[in-house]
Order: structure tokens, then C-alpha cells, then sequence
């Protein structure tokens, strides 16, 4: 419920700072200023590509550029769209169900998030031309916003300033979708998690919420540490991107001292 909270107030440092131990955390914005890691980024949809959409948004001419393309290539294609959306959906959620590096929680929960974006998308207007001249505009503002786009400049910034800044963009990238009927503001005020079971510090919990007018119904798995309850695949997540805690080095080896002669 604090990490759904965070992500509905476009406040991703809390939610980074929130979701892992403090340990954790502090190896993870080493690991972010080292250009290792984007967690918790990473765990968006085609989170490698988010220095390029970003720094596209906020070229100079992406007003026009931008604008220029989408009638030249979507305007009035609703028929192409909503085919591209059914095939892409299909083809994700085999992808999910087979294969990537995902728990059984995961693959639940992310093939229905699929499928309800994908009934979304073949319904919406994401050919309507007015529509998109109204939305490129405000989104090319708030990538403006962000600051230093390309991966260099977000490794630069760091991990809380960078996130900071990207959960503003998320506001405004949220208000446009809901333009487009996909209200993910309705979807996080409708999120509902319920304990199931917990044996010692391992739980599972059932998460409940409403998207794009889809019921979306997962099971969860959560561990405890120091007190604090945590998602575990979050936790598995961010190890991986962290990497190997730094440790001491180990003293050389000395030889033992010679034994003296004897007398």
C-alpha cells in the first residue's frame, strides 16, 4: 500500500527508498552513479529504451518532428493499430507464460497487465490526430523538465534527483493517457492488498485493482527484514542490480617469522 501511495504521487525516490532495506538501497545508488543500473526503472516495460524516449521529447524540434511522424505514419491507421495491439498482446503474454526471467507471481500478474493494456489499446484512439497534436506537446514540455536525458547525465544525477524528476514526467504522461480512456490514477486508487498467509518472516499477499476495466487478481510473495515487510521479487530485482556487496579486502598473507637459530 506505501509503494502503491509513492507511485500515485509520481514520487519515486520514496518508493526506490521504501521498497529495499537501507543496505540495499545505498549499493544500488552506487550502482545507478556507476551506469549499472536504472532500478528501479528497470522494472518498466522497455525501461532500456527510457534515455532515448526521453531525450527524442526533448529535442529541440520535437514539436515538429514528432508531430510531422505521427501524421505520417498513425494518423487515421485505426485499423492497422488495433491489429498491431492484438498481435503484440498475444505474442507478450506467450512471452511471459514461456519465457524471461520471471517468478510465477510475475507471469501472473504481469500477462494480465498485458492483456487489459492490449484490449485497452485496440479500443482507444491512438490514431486520432487532434488528440495527438494536443498530447505531443505536453509531454515534450515535461521531458524538458527531466533535465539531463541520455545515460550519461542520469548516471551523473544520481539515482534519487533522477527519479525525482522522472516521477514528474509520470504525472503528466499519466494525464494524457487518461485522454486516451487508460486512467492509471483510477487503476492505483483501486489497489487492494489483503494478507493471505504468513509463516514467520515469508508472507503471501493478494492484490486486487481495476485497469483499462479490467479485474486484475495476483498473489504476491513479501519477506521480512529488521522489522519491515518487503515485495520479495522486488528484493530479488534490486540484488541483481547491485550486484555483490562491497567487502573488505582481505589482509595479505605473511610468511611466519624464520625460527631463530639455535644457541
Amino acid at each position: 500500500q506505501a509503494l502503491t501511495a509513492h507511485m500515485r504521487s509520481g514520487d519515486f525516490e520514496a518508493f526506490a527508498r521504501d521498497a529495499v532495506p537501507p543496505e540495499l538501497h545505498a549499493r544500488l545508488d552506487a550502482a545507478w552513479r556507476e551506469g549499472r543500473t536504472r532500478w528501479p526503472l528497470d522494472e518498466l516495460a522497455f525501461s532500456e529504451h527510457m534515455p532515448d524516449i526521453l531525450g527524442a521529447l526533448a529535442a529541440p524540434d520535437a514539436e515538429t518532428t514528432l508531430v510531422a511522424g505521427f501524421d505520417r505514419q498513425f494518423a487515421g491507421a485505426e485499423r492497422e493499430i488495433r491489429a498491431a495491439a492484438a498481435t503484440l498482446g498475444m505474442f507478450g503474454v506467450q512471452y511471459l507464460t514461456h519465457q524471461g526471467d520471471f517468478s510465477e507471481g510475475e507471469r501472473d500478474h504481469y500477462a494480465q497487465l498485458v492483456t487489459a493494456v492490449a484490449q485497452w489499446a485496440a479500443k482507444a484512439p491512438l490514431a486520432d490526430a487532434e488528440r495527438a497534436h494536443a498530447a505531443i506537446p505536453r509531454l515534450v514540455a515535461a521531458a524538458r523538465e527531466v533535465g539531463p536525458t541520455s545515460a550519461e547525465g542520469i548516471a551523473a544525477a544520481g539515482m534519487a534527483d533522477s527519479l525525482r524528476r522522472i516521477g514528474a514526467f509520470s504525472l503528466e504522461a499519466r494525464a494524457v493517457l487518461a485522454g486516451y480512456g487508460l486512467d492509471l490514477d483510477a487503476a492505483l486508487a483501486s489497489v487492494d492488498a489483503g494478507l493471505q498467509v504468513q509463516q514467520g518472516d515469508e508472507a503471501t499477499v493478494r492484490l486486487r485493482y481495476r485497469l483499462a476495466g479490467s479485474d486484475i487478481d495476483t498473489v504476491l510473495g513479501m519477506e521480512r527484514i529488521d522489522g519491515r515487510w518487503y515485495l520479495s521479487d522486488f528484493l530479488r530485482h534490486a540484488r541483481e542490480a547491485a550486484g555483490a556487496p562491497a567487502t573488505s579486502p582481505e589482509p595479505p598473507v605473511q610468511d611466519p617469522p624464520a625460527s631463530p637459530p639455535a644457541p
